[in-house]
């Protein structure tokens, strides 16, 4: 009864104990199991409660009756100071023990033209700041403290009762059974059904107690609505919030979004000039004229089932090719070589800011040595001498290090596979069903005559082909998720990071075969070992029917343009659906008999444990979606110049996605730190790195730019360059009674205009010696002079974009030399302060110890002088 009267006097958003006053630092919810294996459970948690009572945690627990819906018991979590202290020693977590006075440069001109987009002081920076240093609990004195109840924030008290957490044991003293540890051991196995840290509020309004921040309602207010995007992030608020991972996170999406602008208002320029220059496009004029293009008759693009076509019929895809292969398509692809450098050199200058405004400087010594992971203490039962700490600890043997990295390695390889067998399942898809096109559109095209002109065989099976291709993908992916973080388990890693980063790259691994495949093969393979009439290539070598796919008479460029398209932006608006919708669903349906109810009390925990759990690897997948994205805006720019464009504009919204779904559809994570991005920067040097090689490639072998200018400055008619003739020049003529039966059209494929005793010869697109020749279809000088322009393009292009990368690498220090100064200057006085605050201690000690009068022998004075010698050194 008094528990009742309690709840009813507590309001809904009630961060508190009921007495009011201790804060619930941490929540665990179970219900009631009535089986055999429900007392298995309740064992389990009477021991796991009582360890946590024996580590000096408070607990208090809300009956299932007072749940909305009648079965949930939740288990309340208080950390009093001395357990917050003795972990922020052991953790070396950094606490504020003077203001910051160094005067911060901000350029006034810069602030009065950001004042549109900039948020309110109380909103960006909501605390002062402070000089810090590793928290010491035998010198309390020496930190800023007014109130011990608020000095750690809730950020870092879940964090340090998670810590506990994750390495409290569930096994009775007797037993010592070491592999029952930890939280998540009791969240897989059904013992308790949700962990999580408390939000300080309701989201769409503020909190009634005046001693709750309302963190949650300042971040929705001023940075998760839509209509906030083109105001700056408040890094410093969500840091406080979330802590620096996710605050992290949100820095480096926020500056790739802002370094994409640039890169967006280049693609759009050249695509525009792309069309400014539509007019003048002398091949697709000649392609369209019937003078030319339609007296031109091409040979079929496939055995039997494809007739005779004139080269007229291309005239809308030769147009709409020259969109983006023109001259502005090899500026940009040298640009974006450059602007990937800019970007990733900047965001090192902006992460080394962020790790000194953050406290991160030292991190990666004191903490990720500290923190094994509790799976690993858990499985490992070696135990060797550390030779650094001269203790000690669990380790792996080599020979199982070894046996688990082979099991490893040939299941990532086993399914890389996979994804390259289905590609050759989609390549053949297309070799079978071109034909069936060819032939449905032959007998409708009566009814087709609208659309006609701009569907064609080849378009019609290109678009098909990438939709089964971008199924596939996603159903690919969603299998291998599983797999990766199965097979990252079983290798056993030591830390959080080492954890981390091996799952980051099998998942990367795959993730660029899997989403890349297409655009490789479509770009550096298809058309490109197509044979000649007379003598084709044939898939798995001449075994098959199916012969080597032929690029669109249009060109691969435009194909690679669709491919790109098709794959990135399916996959940026089924990304978007997948993290705003499906999160609100589950949210919605969960909350449903809340809704029901209204008379009940819906207390905070019982709100956020309605809400979805954000995982550990919930980063993660953020980050490997946005370097997927960055893979398809460097790897195949030179294609099309406005994926920047198509990036920046999902990014405007990513950021304001990913703002809402943490402020309102997902439980307060729990606060973990990182210093950096991690291995994706390693990540995004490798692509960017390999971008300057695909990009000179696609511009070589993928578009007509090298063939075009050979024939302007070399080949043209005339004595002025001119690229009258071009189309005339760059087909090749074979004779018509020279195809071997299986290679001829059936006789009603062939289109009515066709006579074979008046047409005698047909063109394809090649460089070969016409017949009757000495070296007939054999290739000509032409195509060695064009081959070895290309090769001259790429190893020109490479070696510009590569010393202007080194150069501008060079040239942009990886940390600003402020922040390199005030570094070395708070490192100097924190040595200051700590040497007199120990030398004031000593005088206070000798004060007490001689009645009050301050009396120094000689070694304690030559003590007191040598602590004063070795701090000036340090």
């Amino acid at each position: 009864m008094d528990s009742e009267i309690d709840k009813q006097k507590q309001s809904k958003d009630s961060v508190y104990f009921r007495d009011g006053v201790r804060r619930i630092d941490f929540v665990l919810s179970y219900v009631d199991d009535q089986t055999k294996d429900g007392e298995k459970k309740l064992e389990r948690r009477k021991e796991f409660e009582a360890n946590l009572l024996k580590v000096g945690l408070q607990l208090e627990t809300e009956d299932k009756s007072e749940s909305d819906d009648g079965k949930t018991y939740f288990l309340k979590i208080h950390t009093p100071w001395e357990v917050l202290a003795t972990y922020a020693d052991v953790l070396k977590i950094k606490v504020p023990f003077k203001v910051n006075d160094i005067p911060s440069h901000q350029e006034m001109t810069v602030k009065c033209f950001s004042k549109p987009f900039r948020l309110p002081e109380t909103v960006m920076n909501p605390e002062p700041d402070y000089f810090t240093s590793p928290f010491d609990k035998n010198k309390i004195d020496f930190f800023l403290i007014d109130n011990k109840e608020t000095f750690f924030p809730p950020s870092t008290r879940n964090r340090i009762v998670y810590y506990i957490l994750a390495r409290c044991p569930y096994y009775k003293e007797e037993h010592k059974d070491k592999d029952k540890k930890g939280i998540k051991r009791l969240l897989n196995n059904g013992t308790y059904t949700a962990a999580f840290p408390l939000h300080d509020c309701r989201y769409w309004k503020p909190s009634k107690d005046s001693n709750c921040e309302s963190e949650r309602y300042n971040l929705y207010k001023y940075w998760a609505r839509f209509f906030r995007f083109y105001k700056e992030q408040p890094l410093n608020l969500i840091r406080k919030y979330y802590g620096e991972k996710i605050g992290i996170y949100f820095a480096w999406l926020g500056f790739y979004t802002e370094m994409l602008t640039y890169a967006a208002v280049v693609g759009l320029i050249c695509f525009i000039y792309g069309l400014f220059t539509y007019d003048e496009n002398v091949w697709s004029q000649e392609i369209c004229n019937p003078e030319i293009g339609g007296q031109i008759v091409m040979c079929p693009l496939c055995d039997k089932k494809c007739g005779y076509w004139k080269l007229n019929s291309t005239c809308e895809s030769s147009w709409q090719s020259n969109l983006f292969d023109n001259v502005g398509t090899v500026f940009f692809a040298i640009f974006m070589g450059i602007w990937v450098t800019l970007f990733l050199e900047f965001w090192k200058r902006r992460q080394a800011r962020l790790e000194y405004e953050w406290d991160l400087v030292d991190f990666e010594e004191e903490q990720q040595q500290l923190q094994l992971r509790p799976e690993y203490e858990t499985k490992c039962t070696g135990r060797r001498l550390n030779r650094i700490t001269q203790e000690m600890e669990p380790y792996l043997p080599i020979t199982s290090q070894c046996a688990r990295f082979c099991l490893s390695g040939t299941t990532v390889l086993f399914w890389m596979a996979l994804i390259i067998a289905s590609m050759i399942g989609v390549i053949a898809y297309r070799l079978a069903v071109y034909a069936a096109f060819s032939s449905i559109m032959k007998e409708n095209s009566t009814k087709l005559q609208v659309v006609g002109s701009l569907i064609t065989p080849q378009l019609a099976t290109s678009v098909t082909a990438s939709c089964i291709n971008f199924v596939i993908i996603m159903v690919l992916n969603f299998l291998y998720e599983r797999v990766a973080i199965w097979i990252t388990d079983m290798e056993i890693p030591k830390t959080h990071l080492e954890y981390e980063n091996k799952l980051t790259m099998k998942m990367f691994f795959f993730q660029f075969v899997n989403y890349y495949s297409s655009c490789f093969y479509v770009a550096f393979f298809k058309g490109k070992f197509v044979g000649y009439p007379g003598k084709y290539t044939y898939m798995f070598g001449g075994q098959s029917n199916l012969r080597n796919e032929e690029c669109d008479p249009g060109g691969c460029l435009i194909e690679l343009t669709t491919q790109l398209v098709i794959v990135m932006a399916g996959k940026q608006v089924w990304g978007n659906i997948q993290e705003a919708l499906v999160p609100w669903l589950w949210n919605w349906w969960g909350s449903r008999k809340a809704r029901n109810h209204p008379e009940s009390l819906y207390s905070r925990w019982e709100q956020d444990h309605d809400l979805q759990n954000f995982s550990q690897l919930g980063l993660f997948y953020e980050y490997l979606e946005m370097v997927i994205q960055f893979g398809f805006i460097t790897l195949f720019v030179a294609s099309f110049p406005l994926a920047p464009l198509l990036a920046l504009l999902n990014n405007i919204i990513e950021v304001r996605v990913d703002a809402w779904k943490f402020t309102t559809q997902f439980r307060r994570p729990v606060a973990a730190k990182a210093h950096s991005i991690g291995a994706w920067e390693e990540i995004l040097n490798g692509v960017a790195i390999l971008s300057v090689v695909t990009n000179a490639f696609i511009v070589a072998f993928t578009s007509d730019m090298i063939p075009r200018l050979v024939y302007y400055y070399a080949y043209h008619p005339g004595d002025s360059p001119t690229m009258e003739g071009y189309i005339n020049n760059s087909l090749s003529i074979y004779e018509i009674s020279q195809f071997p039966e299986h290679n001829r059209p059936d006789q009603s494929e062939n289109p009515v205009w066709f006579n074979e005793t008046i047409i005698t010869t047909c063109r394809y697109r090649d460089y070969r010696y016409p017949p009757g020749h000495k070296r007939e279809y054999s290739h000509s000088m032409q195509f060695w002079h064009i081959l070895a322009a290309k090769l001259a393009f790429i190893i020109i292009m490479e070696h510009v974009v590569f010393v202007v990368k080194f150069f501008v690498a060079w040239m942009i220090p990886d940390v600003p030399s402020e922040v390199k100064a005030r570094i070395k200057r708070e490192r100097y006085l924190i040595q200051e302060y700590l040497h007199n605050y120990e030398v004031e201690k000593l005088k206070l000690q000798l004060s007490q110890s001689n009645g009050g009068h301050v009396q120094c022998d000689a070694a304690q004075i030559m003590a007191a002088e040598r602590h004063q010698v070795l701090s000036e050194c340090l």
